[in-house]
């Protein structure tokens, strides 16, 4: 698995997610937290090439405000 960042808020729906540095999941990649439990999608990759952010579209039965903290990965 790859760590793909921290949810550092919400915005639209989405989770927003902040990248360790220039690495970051692809595109449709499935994002899990740190129990292994499905959270969502990326479906967007954006800002700065050092520490780019991704957008996550989470899964129906996911509450967006309880992940803000959160570490996600990357299955």
């Amino acid at each position: 698995m790859q760590r793909a960042g921290e949810v550092v808020r919400t915005a639209q729906g989405l989770a927003i997610v902040r990248c360790p540095g220039e690495d970051h999941v692809d595109i449709g990649a499935q994002v899990v937290d740190e129990s292994l439990d499905t959270v969502g999608r990326v479906v967007d990759v954006f800002g700065p090439v050092s520490r780019p952010y991704l957008a996550v579209s989470t899964a129906p039965d996911v509450p967006l405000a309880g992940l803000l903290g959160t570490k996600l990965y990357a299955r």
